[in-house]
Protein backbone atom coordinates (compact mmCIF):
# COMPACT_ATOMS: atom_id res chain seq x y z
CA UNK A 1 0.00 0.00 0.00
CA UNK A 2 1.37 3.35 -0.95
CA UNK A 3 -0.96 5.25 1.40
CA UNK A 4 0.53 6.12 4.79
CA UNK A 5 -1.44 4.06 7.32
CA UNK A 6 -0.93 6.63 10.07
CA UNK A 7 -2.87 9.25 8.07
CA UNK A 8 -5.91 7.00 7.65
CA UNK A 9 -8.91 7.40 9.91
CA UNK A 10 -9.62 4.95 12.69
CA UNK A 11 -12.66 3.71 10.78
CA UNK A 12 -10.65 3.12 7.61
CA UNK A 13 -8.01 1.18 9.51
CA UNK A 14 -10.64 -0.85 11.33
CA UNK A 15 -12.38 -1.71 8.05
CA UNK A 16 -9.06 -2.86 6.56
CA UNK A 17 -8.35 -4.91 9.69
CA UNK A 18 -11.74 -6.62 9.30
CA UNK A 19 -10.87 -7.44 5.66
CA UNK A 20 -7.59 -8.96 6.80
CA UNK A 21 -9.30 -11.07 9.46
CA UNK A 22 -11.84 -12.37 6.92
CA UNK A 23 -9.06 -13.22 4.45
CA UNK A 24 -7.05 -15.06 7.11
CA UNK A 25 -10.11 -16.90 8.43
CA UNK A 26 -10.86 -18.17 4.90
CA UNK A 27 -7.54 -19.95 5.05
CA UNK A 28 -6.96 -20.12 1.31
CA UNK A 29 -4.13 -17.58 1.10
CA UNK A 30 -0.59 -18.77 0.49
CA UNK A 31 1.77 -18.77 3.46
CA UNK A 32 3.70 -15.72 2.25
CA UNK A 33 0.48 -13.75 1.68
CA UNK A 34 -0.86 -14.82 5.09
CA UNK A 35 2.30 -13.57 6.78
CA UNK A 36 2.06 -10.26 4.94
CA UNK A 37 -1.59 -9.88 5.95
CA UNK A 38 -0.78 -10.81 9.55
CA UNK A 39 2.01 -8.23 9.68
CA UNK A 40 -0.24 -5.54 8.23
CA UNK A 41 -2.97 -6.46 10.71
CA UNK A 42 -0.60 -6.26 13.67
CA UNK A 43 0.50 -2.79 12.57
CA UNK A 44 -3.11 -1.67 12.16
CA UNK A 45 -3.92 -2.93 15.67
CA UNK A 46 -1.02 -0.89 17.04
CA UNK A 47 -2.17 2.23 15.20
CA UNK A 48 -5.83 1.78 16.19
CA UNK A 49 -4.86 1.29 19.82
CA UNK A 50 -2.85 4.51 19.69
CA UNK A 51 -5.79 6.43 18.22
CA UNK A 52 -8.14 5.03 20.87
CA UNK A 53 -5.72 6.03 23.62
CA UNK A 54 -5.49 9.56 22.22
CA UNK A 55 -9.29 9.80 22.03
CA UNK A 56 -9.65 8.57 25.62
CA UNK A 57 -7.13 11.13 26.85
CA UNK A 58 -9.02 13.89 25.02
CA UNK A 59 -12.33 12.85 26.59
CA UNK A 60 -10.78 12.76 30.06
CA UNK A 61 -9.29 16.25 29.55
CA UNK A 62 -12.63 17.61 28.41
CA UNK A 63 -14.56 16.35 31.43
CA UNK A 64 -14.70 18.83 34.29
CA UNK A 65 -16.39 18.76 37.66
CA UNK A 66 -18.61 21.47 39.17
CA UNK A 67 -15.57 23.34 40.51
CA UNK A 68 -13.85 23.27 37.12
CA UNK A 69 -11.38 20.60 38.15
CA UNK A 70 -11.09 17.63 35.81
CA UNK A 71 -13.16 14.63 36.81
CA UNK A 72 -12.60 11.22 35.27
CA UNK A 73 -15.85 9.31 34.88
CA UNK A 74 -16.21 5.77 33.69
CA UNK A 75 -18.27 5.57 30.50
CA UNK A 76 -20.80 3.30 32.24
CA UNK A 77 -21.51 6.04 34.81
CA UNK A 78 -22.51 8.44 32.04
CA UNK A 79 -25.32 6.19 30.83
CA UNK A 80 -28.35 6.64 32.74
Amino acid sequence: MSENKENRSFEEMLARLEEIVRALEKGDAALEESLTLYTEGAELIRLCTGKLTQAEQTVVRLQKGADGAPVELAFAEEEG
